[in-house]
């Protein structure tokens, strides 16, 4: 793949456009011949049509966009998106009119309004806003990186002109700047605002960046609607967005590939409510993806008294682990961890987010722990095993409760468990070494090969074997978003000592 797909995307895109013209040889009609629908007037998903893209090649390569069409509108989609790029996505303005016909056919034979229409594409000239809408589509993807101010809002002004409305997408602090200098002269009546979980530069995926920028939006335009684009793979996965309070998904691969089976995600979005399972990710993604950290974030585990927590949150740590299963020696129960917060709040200490760690998801000490998350004593929960970490985003109450996952990792199959568990509606999975002496703080290290395997794809939070010695090194060399220090801090099991934590976080830096 080119280093940056965008930019070739569009230099091919400015050839195409002197070669063939903004219709790039398709037939459009003079007028627009179908009314003009309102796009995510309420909140719902957006399922797109998609044949192919850069990062994936072929996904749906026969794909009949009308019929896909129609298979959308009746699973409940809000809105369904057309690809109309031709040399990297396949998709065609013919693709577009054939999905305006199929939904005003769903509206004629059922009586129910249809899904309005995006033209998704990578729009350059309000010329093609005029395409666009003589085509039938209720709305156009305006992409903020690729636009000046200027250019966005020239372009979100021929919108306005014409009635439809546009998805502008936003994925930095520069991007918003764009947005709200023209939301501010136009309006955001007829705007919705998009943050692609998919960088298009490299096609990375990271579904905290939406979550990042949402406080950020929503500051800068009040009321903003959020839509939550790519990187929704399952039905948790489109929970999730819920729950942090998105008021549209965009869904490309996982609909077009299983176009029968997107029922599940409309139900799972229109289902899932806001609620603190996604408002206490949303300002954690924001801090840890600000650019303004200089240092991972560090989790100090297997706190068991008052003074440990008092001096680890002096000393800058950020999350404190609480292991609330009997089968380590670091065990504690829920008012052990209501003390020790007690005694944190007491103290003047600035409280870091607190994390109650669970292994035997049916048990009681993990019941103990979810109702300490929800009633705000812990801020979120860690799921330690694979086993327990799918049984547990499994269950949809369980799965709304703030948490991660844990996966012990020893091979590259494990690590193979660990990724399969992002296509779960998991954000972000910790690894930790495995070892015959227990599943946690046994001071073992994870082998280097599997954690650049791991981190070659996805933000590294990483446990198992950091030290006051070697903290800096495992940084330097693997640039983790999150260290987890447990036994190398420890005089005994659940006893911090002093010095070590000390020399921890002043190796750090």
């Amino acid at each position: 793949m080119p280093k940056d797909i965008l930019k070739e995307i569009i230099d091919r895109r400015k050839a195409d456009i002197g070669r063939l013209g903004f219709c790039f040889g398709c037939r459009i009609p003079e007028k627009r011949q179908r009314a003009v629908h309102p796009f995510i007037a309420e909140r719902g998903a957006i399922l797109e049509v998609k044949r192919a893209s850069p990062s994936k090649g072929d996904i749906a390569p026969s794909l009949d966009a009308g019929e896909t069409a129609r298979k959308y509108a009746e699973a409940g989609a809000r809105a369904i998106s057309c690809l109309t790029e031709t040399n990297y996505f396949k998709g065609t303005l013919v693709d577009l009119m054939d999905v305006c016909a199929a939904v005003d056919s769903f509206a004629g034979s059922t009586g129910k309004e249809p899904p309005a229409v995006l033209r998704k594409d990578f729009l350059l000239f309000p010329e093609e806003i005029d395409v666009a809408y003589r085509a039938g589509a209720d709305a156009v993807l305006l992409i903020a990186r690729i636009l000046s101010a200027e250019e966005l809002l020239s372009m979100a002004e021929r919108c306005a002109s014409l009635g439809i409305s546009a998805l502008v997408e936003v994925r930095t602090e520069d991007d918003v700047e764009k947005m709200s200098f023209v939301m501010n002269r136009v309006g955001n009546g007829n705007f919705i605002c998009g943050v692609n979980s998919r960088d298009l530069r490299d096609f990375s995926v990271d579904t905290l960046i939406p979550a990042a920028m949402l406080g950020k939006i929503r500051r800068a335009v009040p009321g903003a609607r959020v839509a939550f684009e790519s990187g929704i793979l399952s039905p948790q996965a489109a929970a999730f967005a819920a729950r942090m309070d998105f008021s549209a998904i965009l869904m490309g691969e996982a609909a077009a590939k299983n176009p029968d089976n997107v029922r599940s995600f409309t139900d799972a979005f229109g289902s899932a409510r806001a609620g603190i399972g996604g408002a206490n990710w949303v300002p954690l993604a924001e801090e840890a993806l600000s650019g303004n950290r200089k240092r991972p974030f560090v989790k100090v585990c297997g706190i068991t008294r008052e003074s440990d927590a008092v001096l680890a949150s002096s000393l800058g740590a950020d999350f404190l682990g609480f292991v609330m299963w009997s089968g380590s020696k670091r065990n504690v129960r829920g008012d052990d961890v209501r003390r020790i917060k007690d005694a944190l709040v007491s103290s003047g200490a600035r409280v870091p987010r607190l994390v109650g760690v669970v292994v035997d998801v049916g048990g009681g000490e993990c019941a103990d722990a979810v109702s300490l998350v929800e009633s705000g004593v812990l801020d979120f929960l860690q799921v330690h095993t694979l086993a327990s970490a799918r049984a547990f985003v499994s269950d949809p109450r369980l799965c709304s409760l703030p948490h991660y996952c844990a996966v012990n990792v020893a091979s590259a199959d494990d690590v193979r468990d660990a990724l399969s568990l992002f296509a779960l509606g998991e954000p972000r999975v910790l690894i930790d070494a495995s070892s015959r002496d227990g599943i946690g703080g046994t001071g073992v290290r994870v082998d280097g090969s599997l954690v650049r395997d791991f981190s070659s794809s996805h933000k590294l939070w990483l446990a198992g074997g950091i030290s006051p010695s070697n903290v800096r090194s495992v940084v330097a060399e693997f640039l983790p978003e999150l260290v987890d220090v447990s036994s190398s801090l420890e005089s005994a099991p659940g006893i911090k000592d002093e010095g070590k934590m000390r020399e921890f976080f002043s190796n750090l830096g």
